[in-house]
């Protein structure tokens, strides 16, 4: 058994490692890369003329900070702060020095059922977020008056794989896990595979973080998907165990 780790940057390194260190053979391949937008925005008076400010991703955090790191700021201690996952909010609560709230289970259907969220009308809310993705925790929170505006701390760029033996070295490799952390991750594996391989791609094991990811990974054919509820190294590498 080798495990296909597509998780990007370090994180996804890290994982191939625990998984080396467990006797588990891995192939780190990541599809996307996180790119930091530092000159993007003034960071510093959007977080300081906000009531709650919500981290969609550690992502956004650790490019926030290095955005701020330019300068002597410090993260204000009036604000509500929130996580839509639990490695979110322990991120920007080493950056905040603040308690931030996250939900249970890590999306932004669970996040929106917190009670820190129920009463936000005329309450200024800061999304920090990379390019894309969703718009259901802004349309959700518009809808219960609050002021929503966004900060794309980083981009997400696509690698390519221009080699059609990739696929085939997978399979020699004997490729029977794959790890996606991100519903970019999927939709973009799915669309960029040639159609020789997509039944082969279709039948391996997929874990992914969310019902979610996995609703739409069951709509593209995959047979065998895992949701394991949480993109931690530590929940991803407990659920890869043979």
């Amino acid at each position: 058994m080798t495990v296909l780790v597509t998780r990007p940057g370090s994180e996804g390194e890290l994982l191939c490692q625990q998984l080396a260190d467990e006797g588990i053979q891995a192939i780190h391949h990541p599809l996307i890369r996180i790119v930091h937008n530092p000159d993007s925005v003034d960071l510093s008076p959007l977080i300081n003329s906000s009531d709650i400010i919500i981290a969609v991703s550690h992502h956004a955090v650790t490019a926030a900070q290095n955005i701020l790191s330019k300068t002597s700021f410090i993260w204000p201690t009036s604000v509500l702060y929130l996580g839509v996952g639990q490695k979110s909010a322990h991120i920007l609560s080493k950056a905040c020095k603040q308690k931030v709230h996250y939900p249970q289970v890590s999306d932004s259907e669970h996040l929106l059922k917190l009670t820190e969220l129920k009463n936000v009308e005329n309450k200024s809310i800061l999304i920090l977020r990379g390019n894309g993705g969703r718009e259901l925790i802004r349309d959700s929170l518009l809808d219960r008056g609050a002021q929503v505006s966004y900060c794309e701390t980083y981009h997400r760029e696509y690698i390519p794989i221009n080699d059609h033996n990739t696929y085939q070295t997978w399979i020699d490799k004997n490729i029977s896990k794959v790890v996606i952390t991100s519903l970019e991750q999927l939709e973009y594996l799915y669309s960029i595979t040639p159609d020789e391989y997509l039944a082969w791609l279709s039948t391996r094991q997929l874990f992914v973080p969310s019902q979610r990811i996995a609703d739409r990974a069951q709509q593209l054919g995959f047979s065998n998907v895992t949701n394991t509820q949480s993109a931690t190294n530590q929940i991803l590498l407990a659920a890869l165990q043979p």
